[in-house]
């Protein structure tokens, strides 16, 4: 069984989560850098203290302008995991927290199609209710200060994939 090591000792694979489904049609284009739309999001059991290993990976399509026969702009997007607490009652409406660092590139109308990877490590806090689930997000905001109003990149529905490992430590 895979076992990864931690200052606090070694942890055991308690399950794989991932899925495909890519929930945004498209980013609206702004000049506002918070707002943001998920992408994809997986639910997973979790106790105080687990280690998720995440990893993430969407597509945007840059067609700005096209519709005016213009020839569009280079659009910036940001993008970063989040979680929640799905077990809180309130659900997504609860307090989101990031939980990764903000990865950022630009997209032209020549570029066209941009990839969106991350991963990172998260450890579930050791306040997290007993049998609560989490929800990992990833999530992208689209801006410019060249924005028109109602410019969107489109979100390519067949790209994209989350997965997070979860680790536990061994029961005694």
């Amino acid at each position: 069984m895979p076992t990864i090591t931690n200052t606090v000792g070694p942890l055991t694979l308690a399950g794989i989560h991932a899925t495909d489904e890519v929930v945004a049609t498209t980013l609206p284009v702004d000049l506002a850098t918070d707002t943001y739309r998920t992408m994809l999001r997986v639910v997973v059991p979790v106790a105080a203290g687990d280690l998720l290993d995440i990893s993430g990976w969407a597509r945007v399509t840059n067609d700005t302008g096209k519709s005016r026969n213009q020839p569009g702009y280079t659009v910036g997007v940001g993008w970063h995991l989040w979680m929640y607490d799905a077990s809180n009652g309130q659900g997504s409406a609860g307090t989101w927290t990031r939980i990764s660092p903000s990865c950022g590139d630009n997209v032209s109308r020549d570029r066209h199609h941009m990839p969106l990877a991350i991963d990172t490590l998260y450890t579930v806090p050791a306040t997290w209710p007993e049998g609560h689930l989490i929800v990992i997000v990833l999530r992208a905001d689209a801006h410019s200060t060249a924005w028109v109003s109602g410019d969107t990149l489109t979100v390519d529905r067949d790209y994209g994939h989350l997965t997070v490992r979860r680790f536990v430590a061994p029961t005694t």
